[in-house]
Parts: structure tokens; C-alpha cells; sequence
């Protein structure tokens, strides 16, 4: 939208302010002012919405370059975390829902995604290596404490000893923590906690439900403490939004036992760019087109590109001044900037971990 343009309202708890349209739609729907000041008056609040969504395979599969791993688990589509910036948002247009706020209010899950991956991993022909949990959407948002996909999903992969790495904003990996212990005392576990802003304030604009900053930087020193191999991930880095705490973000999680650390540049993949966009204007006026303008010289005069090798740190200077930023900053803090740069072992797999139960159906 133009500067001038009248922009949605933002609701209490939720990031995105708007539902963009799907684009694999034909049709499209737009709001009009029916001259009551309709478009400007309260929204009742949206209520979280959960379906049943019957898993056809647990394994997703990836070759792109530029990612450390080539398999992953989603058990939940949509987030309620409400991250504004979250580069998963387009997904949800692949079922048909709005990457705005019905990524967050309109989450999908699939309950008999373990059953699947233990039959999957079972298979004969499978070749182990490290699966993500969490590549996608985050598998400790809030509807894990009642649906607990990812407790199930963790007793499969130990059961069959097969490596994993999380990712999460969510303080609720410390639930698990008793399994998490015992696969990292096997070398077949590490977690990656983002932190993305060490302000409570700015925090609950940008991700109004994950956890607060000082509850991830405790998930962090709890993981540490009892032997699980944790990074943290400042990402995404906007510029004149919160890029100016990177370092104090790197120094916050070394103290708290974080052996290592990464970033990524924000990524405005599809409709993120207007959800984005609306975000700003609502929440940071006298900035947004500083902001925007900031991101276009990391994107080739672009709000993105997905040039491998390029999406996830950008170009130009002020990416390249960010970059240095980091390497100084993991360096003053003694941590590692390849994230986890020891790896997971996978020769104790075992595929065979289920044929004693397969034998008494």
C-alpha cells in the first residue's frame, strides 16, 4: 500500500493485522466501507481453530543448497506464535487459507504423524541422517501442550536412535528435557533456540504468543546444563528494527551456555511482503519506509530474492556490514559460528526398534 493508504487494525495477541489474499485463488474478496466506519471499528478477538489433517507421509524431504539438512518433521501447520516476520506464513496458502492472521488462528495437525514415521523409518531401505524438527512451523507452540504431537514424535526418534535437531521459540522444549538428556548423552540431539530481540516490549509486537526473551535464554541454560548441545539463532535480523542487538543477543546466549550461534536476514517470501509491510505501518509509522527502503538494499532493490546462496544474509553493504557484525560478535563471546559444527551420529540407528511390537499385531 501507498503511504496515505489506510491500513488494517492490529488485534491484541495476534502479528499479522490482515488475511492477504491466497494467490493460487482466482477469485478475490475486498473489505469496503459501507459508510458506518466499518472498516476502522473493533474486531471481536480471533479465537484459535484447530483441524484434523490426515498425514499422507511424516518425512519431508528437501535438496535446496543452501539448508543444513535434507529431511524434516512438521506435525502442525499454521502457528499461533504469531511471528510477523515468519518465512513459513506463504505455506498456508497451499490448503487454501490466508498467510495472515489465518496461519495463526487456523492450525492444522496431524495426529498420527508418529504411527506414520515409525512405519517409515522401519522401512528396509532406509538411509539415516539428521531430521529438523521445527523447520517449518514450530512443533512447541501452544497447541503442543494439549495435542502433545512432539512428545510422541521424540519417543519414536529415540526409540529408534535416529539423530534430530529443533528448532523453537518455545519455552516447552523443557517438558521433554528428560528425553532431549538422554539422546544427547548418544551424540543424536541439539537444539537451536531463536531470539530474535532481548525486549520484552518489542517481543510481544513482533510475536505476540512465543516465549518472552528471558524464558528462551532459561531454556537455553536449562538445555546446556543438562548436556544438551544448544545454539541460538538471531533471526531474523530487520533492519532498523532490531538488527542493532545482535551482538547483545550473541553475548546474552553465550552467558547462558548457547555453544554457538547464527543469524539470517529477514526473508519476505510472497504475501509476507504485504503482511510485513501492514505490520510496520501499524506498529512502527515514523520508521516503516526507513525500514523498507533498509531491506530493499539487502534484496537488489527488491523487498526479496531467493537466489540461493544469497535469501538467507543478503547482499549489498548493509548486509555485508551485519555479516562482520556477527563474526566479531560469536568471536568476542568464545562461541562457534557454524552452527554445530560437531555432528550427529547416525551409525546407532536402529530400523529394526519396532519389530518386536510389529510381531504382536
Amino acid at each position: 500500500m501507498p503511504d496515505g493508504a489506510h491500513y488494517p487494525l492490529a488485534q491484541k495477541g495476534r502479528g499479522a493485522v490482515s488475511n492477504p489474499h491466497v494467490r493460487f485463488e482466482t477469485q478475490v474478496a475486498e473489505a469496503f466501507d459501507d459508510g458506518w466506519g466499518s472498516l476502522v471499528e473493533d474486531i471481536p478477538p480471533l479465537r484459535t481453530e484447530l483441524t484434523r489433517e490426515a498425514a499422507k507421509s511424516a518425512l519431508t524431504y528437501n535438496d535446496s543448497p543452501d539448508i543444513g539438512f535434507d529431511r524434516s518433521l512438521n506435525p502442525y501447520r499454521g502457528c499461533e506464535h504469531g511471528c510477523v516476520y515468519c518465512f513459513a506464513r506463504p505455506s498456508h496458502a497451499y490448503v487454501g487459507l490466508s498467510p495472515g492472521l489465518d496461519f495463526e488462528t487456523k492450525i492444522l495437525f496431524k495426529p498420527d504423524m508418529p504411527e506414520i514415521l515409525a512405519r517409515e523409518l522401519s522401512k528396509p531401505g532406509y538411509v539415516p541422517k539428521p531430521v529438523t524438527l521445527g523447520a517449518n512451523t514450530d512443533p512447541y507452540q501452544p497447541v503442543e501442550r494439549t495435542q502433545g504431537l512432539t512428545r510422541r514424535i521424540l519417543e519414536v526418534l529415540e526409540r529408534f536412535n535416529h539423530p534430530l535437531s529443533i528448532v523453537t521459540k518455545g519455552a516447552g522444549v523443557l517438558r521433554d528435557l528428560d528425553i532431549l538428556a538422554r539422546m544427547a548423552k548418544k551424540n543424536l540431539v541439539r537444539v537451536c533456540v531463536s531470539i530474535t530481540t532481548l525486549d520484552a516490549r518489542l517481543a510481544r509486537v513482533m510475536e505476540p504468543r512465543a516465549a518472552s526473551p528471558v524464558r528462551r535464554l532459561e531454556a537455553v541454560r536449562q538445555l546446556s546444563a543438562a548436556g544438551v548441545p544448544v545454539a541460538v539463532l538471531a533471526a531474523p535480523m530487520i533492519p532498523g528494527i532490531n538488527d542493532a542487538e545482535l551482538e547483545r543477543i550473541v553475548e546474552a546466549s553465550a552467558r547462558a551456555g548457547a555453544d554457538s550461534a547464527g543469524y539470517v536476514l529477514l526473508r519476505l517470501p510472497h504475501e509476507l511482503k504485504q503482511i510485513f509491510e501492514e505490520w510496520l505501518h501499524q506498529h512502527f509509522p515514523d520508521r516503516a519506509a526507513k525500514v523498507l527502503a533498509l531491506v530493499r538494499q539487502t534484496r537488489g532493490g527488491k523487498l526479496y530474492d531467493s537466489t540461493f546462496g544469497q535469501r538467507q544474509s543478503g547482499e549489498g553493504v548493509y548486509a555485508g556490514v551485519l555479516g562482520q557484525r556477527f563474526q566479531l560478535a560469536v568471536k568476542r563471546a568464545g562461541i562457534g559460528q557454524r552452527m554445530w559444527a560437531k555432528p550427529l551420529d547416525c551409525s546407532q540407528f536402529n530400523g529394526r526398534a519396532d519389530d518386536r511390537q510389529l510381531a504382536l499385531l
